[in-house]
C-alpha cells in the first residue's frame, strides 16, 4: 500500500480548520491501509514531523526538510521515503497553486488540481471571469485593487453604487473559510469592509447580495457530481464561527431542492469543473436565487474542508461513498493524472 505525505497547516488564516482536516483524513487513510506520515507547516512556514496522537494536530515536532528538485524528504539524518503526497492545506500556499507547483517541481505525484486551476479558482475575480464567459450566471461583482482603492476611493464607490447598489458582500479575492468576508448595507460601511479585506489580499471583490439558499456540490474526476447539499445557517451568512463552531448551522445532504433542479445544479457543478481545468476535486458554490429560480456560481474550492462536519465530504457519504473510499478514491486519481502527466512529450 502506498505511503501518504499528509501535509497540514500552512501560513493561511485558515491554519485551524487544516489541522482539523487533517485528522480525519489521516484516519480514513489509516483505515484504507494506508501508511500515513503527517507533516505539519507551521504559520511562520517551517516544516515538522507531526505526532499524531495529537488532536487536533499541531504543527510542530522534528524538523522537516524537502529537498528541491529531488522532492527527498529529510528528518534530522535520515530520509523519509513516501510515494505521494495528500495536501490538506486550505488558502494562499496551500491550493492556490504555489505548493502544486512545488510538487511538480520536484516531479511528486499529489492529491488535487494542477498548478493554473488552482491559481485560477482561488481567485474569485478571475474564476467569475472565465465562468461568465462561459455563459455559466454569477453573482454580478466588481473587483477592486488595493493601488485602486488607495488611488480613487470615491471612484470606486461611485462605481459600486451604480452597478451593484446595497446590500452587497466585501472578500478578499483569494481567501477561504469566509475570512475577511462582510455583508455590508451602506457606503460607510463597505469602505471599512474594504479596508479590513485588504488586510489579507491585494485585491478585493464586491459582490451583490442574493437573496436566495446557498447550495454546493462536490465534484471528483469525470466530472462526477455529488448529490447536493444546502448551508443552513444561523447567521446573516455562513461565517468562519457559522461553519466550525456554531451549533445553530448546519450543512443538509441531499439538499430539498427539487429533482430537476438537483439535475441542473448538478451538471452546472460538472461544467463549472471542466471550464476552470479542475481535476482531482472540487466542491463548487451555487446560489440559488429565490426570486428567479435561478442557480448563481459564487466560486470553486479546490481543497475544500474535510472535518467530519464539512459539506465535501458529508455530499460524497449521502451520494454513496464512505469517507475511506473517498480518501483512496483520491489517492488513486493522483496517481493516475501523475502517470498521464509523465506520458506527456517534452521536444
Amino acid at each position: 500500500m502506498a505511503r501518504v505525505l499528509l501535509l497540514f497547516g500552512g501560513r493561511s488564516s485558515e491554519h485551524e480548520v487544516s489541522c482539523a482536516s487533517a485528522v480525519s483524513v489521516h484516519d480514513a487513510l489509516v483505515e484504507g491501509g494506508y501508511r500515513v506520515i503527517p507533516v505539519g507547516i507551521s504559520r511562520e512556514g517551517d516544516w515538522h514531523l507531526a505526532d499524531p496522537t495529537f488532536r487536533p494536530f499541531v504543527a510542530d515536532g522534528r524538523s522537516v526538510v524537502m529537498t528541491v528538485p529531488s522532492g527527498a524528504l529529510r528528518v534530522a539524518d535520515y530520509d523519509v521515503e513516501f510515494d505521494i503526497v495528500f495536501p490538506v492545506l486550505h488558502g494562499p500556499q496551500g491550493e492556490d497553486g504555489t505548493l502544486q507547483g512545488l510538487f511538480e517541481t520536484c516531479d511528486l505525484p499529489y492529491v488535487g488540481c494542477g498548478v493554473l486551476p488552482s491559481a485560477l479558482a482561488m481567485d474569485k475575480d478571475l474564476a467569475k471571469r472565465v465562468i461568465a464567459s462561459a455563459g455559466i450566471a454569477t453573482t454580478p461583482w466588481l473587483p477592486v485593487q488595493r493601488s485602486e482603492w488607495a488611488g480613487g476611493s470615491d471612484v470606486v464607490m461611485a462605481e459600486i453604487a451604480k452597478k451593484l447598489g446595497y446590500p452587497v458582500f466585501v472578500k478578499p479575492s483569494a481567501q477561504g473559510s469566509s475570512i475577511g468576508v462582510r455583508r455590508v448595507e451602506s457606503e460607510d460601511e463597505v469602505r471599512a469592509a474594504i479596508d479590513d479585506a485588504l488586510r489579507y489580499d491585494l485585491k478585493v471583490v464586491v459582490e451583490e447580495a442574493v437573496e436566495g439558499r446557498e447550495i454546493e456540490v462536490a465534484v471528483l474526476d469525470g466530472p462526477q457530481a455529488s448529490l447536493p447539499g444546502e448551508v443552513i445557517t444561523a447567521a446573516e451568512f455562513y461565517t468562519y464561527d457559522a461553519k466550525y463552531a456554531d451549533t445553530g448551522s448546519r450543512f443538509e445532504v441531499p439538499a430539498q431542492i427539487s429533482e430537476a433542479a438537483t439535475i441542473e445544479v448538478r451538471e452546472l457543478a460538472e461544467d463549472v469543473f471542466r471550464e476552470l481545468g479542475l481535476s482531482g476535486l472540487a466542491r463548487i458554490d451555487f446560489f440559488y436565487e429565490t426570486s428567479t429560480e435561478t442557480f448563481l456560481f459564487n466560486e470553486a474550492n479546490t481543497l475544500p474542508g474535510f472535518t467530519s462536519i464539512s459539506g465535501f465530504p458529508k455530499m460524497w457519504v449521502a451520494s454513496g461513498m464512505t469517507y475511506a473510499e473517498l480518501c483512496s478514491h483520491l489517492v488513486d486519481a493522483a496517481f493516475r493524472h501523475y502517470e498521464e502527466r509523465n506520458r506527456l512529450a517534452i521536444r
